[in-house]
């Protein structure tokens, strides 16, 4: 099909894009990289490539847990999913500058957490194995917490029968309550408590009315993003011609159809200026 032919008609949602937790460690990255050209970051900054690809010709460096053990008198950023006690622990010990762009969401999810535990109530999380946002939430508990993320993992018959339930921020409001429900059908006393994100929940119901109104959705989001993978699921549900992608190469003209009214939307992770770019590039098929 030559070029021009398709005439897209391409619409971005307003709603999309970085969440504020987000937005806040992006901002702090980028006024100490534009003063001073280096800054170290604890993990990915967002789980989004492109965006770290930015920050990274900034002079924002990467580096893991082990690395920060050998790093000294240095500034380093710890990012909105938040850390574990011993992060802060190392950081004394070895004299760093902690920037700490933890979402204030993360943070008070923390405490809770903390004060259950030394409350001696038995913890269970809902939440992606590994995420750093969990590593954070576990570190509140001495690692004692049982993290699942889907209710399969657990031995319901053999279970406590009182749990104090939490929820990763970013997961899904739906599923936490059908998980409550089951639990609580089985004869477990829940002390459920919501601490999902409303500008991540909400998001769930803004995009079900947006995918609606269009042929064709293009999902922008990291392949490591765990609030994108929910998201996108949201919006193949409710229109099924939806397609994934983390960069504008994975766009695949065969996908349109000549004037297809498409909506481009994204993860909390997902920066508006790739959004842009991938509705750059549709228009011009």
């Amino acid at each position: 099909m030559t070029s021009t032919t398709l005439n897209l008609d391409v619409k971005i949602d307003a709603n999309s894009g970085f969440c504020f937790g987000v937005v806040y460690a992006i901002e702090m990255a980028e006024e100490i990289l534009d003063a001073e050209g280096k800054l170290y970051c604890l993990g990915d900054i967002v789980h989004n490539d492109e965006e770290v690809k930015r920050l990274e010709k900034k002079g924002l460096q990467v580096i893991t847990h082990q690395d920060l053990a050998n790093i000294y008198n240095e500034k380093v950023l710890i990012r909105a999913h938040g850390e574990p006690p011993s992060t802060y622990q190392i950081a004394l010990k070895n004299n760093l500058e902690l920037i700490d762009a933890s979402c204030p969401v993360v943070l008070k999810l923390q405490n809770r957490i903390k004060n259950s535990y030394d409350k001696n109530e038995k913890i269970y999380i809902y939440g992606k194995h590994g995420h750093a946002e969990i590593i954070g939430l576990l570190g509140q508990t001495n690692n004692e917490a049982i993290v699942f993320q889907d209710i399969s993992e657990l031995d319901i018959e053999n279970m406590p029968k009182s749990i104090t339930l939490y929820s990763q921020t970013t997961k899904s409001t739906e599923s936490f309550y059908k998980i409550t429900e089951t639990l609580t059908r089985a004869g477990i006393q829940v002390n459920a408590n919501d601490t999902i994100c409303r500008q991540v929940s909400n998001r769930d119901t803004e995009l079900r009315t947006f995918a609606k109104q269009f042929d064709k959705i293009v999902f922008v989001a990291g392949s490591k993003s765990s609030n994108g993978k929910v998201l996108y699921d949201v919006c193949k549900e409710v229109n099924p011609n939806t397609y994934f992608v983390s960069k504008v190469q994975d766009i695949n003209p065969a996908w349109f159809q000549a004037n297809d009214r498409v909506g481009i939307c994204g993860a909390t992770s997902t920066p508006m200026w790739l959004m842009e770019e991938v509705r750059d590039k549709l228009v011009s098929l």
